[in-house]
């Protein structure tokens, strides 16, 4: 079986984000950028399944700019065996990606593929959904534990209050949340050689896709500054503020 697993390069999770100074969108200028949190969870899970036998490839896929190939290639330095970049300057938003990435599952004919469960710069969450949908596959979206079971897969996956369990017949979709895996720590001798493994380029225009941006940014701001909290000096004045100043109790 063969994997394809859908990365992409955001601002890293440790730096605060900033908004420009005329809000057209976020300040990407000297920011440190690496790949998406939830899609490195996505690749360590792949390679636990070939790990484990199941798979024989895993295939990493990224959509946007040449930087790009800095986050296939840390995928590769993880351990997928070759990198797709297809290379766009425009914004790829989630439906240009999701058939993009249906264009490549026709090219590639994955038993299994294997996104993040969102991506920490549009927050957006759709991705996953919307590939399924296009290809007519089973879905197993917020994964906190995936199973083989013969030709299907069991995936244990995070809902409002609790869990819920589901059985797909593959081939299938699967995001992955938070609690599926812990990512390996990327060793130098990995790093160098993931500089040798093949990686293609192609353009969304060999894929038959149009990425023009179907939503507009109207503006990026900072959320408002939260009030600081007040001391009381007893029950009762906390009473009356609740009820005649913030009004949650009548």
């Amino acid at each position: 079986m063969k994997i394809l697993v859908a990365v992409k390069r955001t601002i890293d999770y440790n730096v605060k984000a900033r908004p420009k100074v005329d809000g057209s969108g976020v300040d990407l200028a000297n920011v440190k950028m690496s790949m998406n949190p939830f899609d490195e969870i996505a690749v360590e899970e792949a390679i636990r399944i070939q790990q484990a036998g199941r798979a024989e490839e895993i295939v990493a896929v990224s959509i946007g700019p040449k930087q790009c190939q800095e986050t296939l290639r840390t995928a590769m330095a993880m351990g997928a065996d070759r990198g797709i970049l297809v290379q766009t300057e425009d914004e790829a938003q989630p439906l240009a990606v999701a058939k993009l990435l249906k264009a490549l599952v026709d090219n590639e004919q994955p038993g299994l593929v294997i996104l993040g469960k969102q991506a920490i710069d549009d927050d957006s969450n759709q991705t996953g959904q919307m590939l399924a949908a296009l290809l007519g596959w089973g879905q197993g979206t917020f994964a906190c534990d995936v199973d083989f079971e013969g030709d299907s897969i069991k995936v244990n996956r995070e809902i409002d209050g609790g869990t819920q369990v589901v059985s797909l017949k593959l081939p299938a979709v699967v995001t992955a949340d938070l609690r599926l895996n812990e990512p390996r720590y990327v060793k130098l001798p990995n790093i160098m050689k993931a500089k040798k493994k093949p990686l293609d380029t192609i353009a969304p225009a060999d894929l038959g896709v149009d990425v023009a941006p179907r939503l507009k940014l109207i503006k990026v701001e900072e959320p408002p500054v939260r009030d600081g909290g007040t001391k009381v000096a007893d029950v009762d004045e906390l009473v009356d503020k609740l009820r005649n100043e913030a009004k949650v109790i009548s």
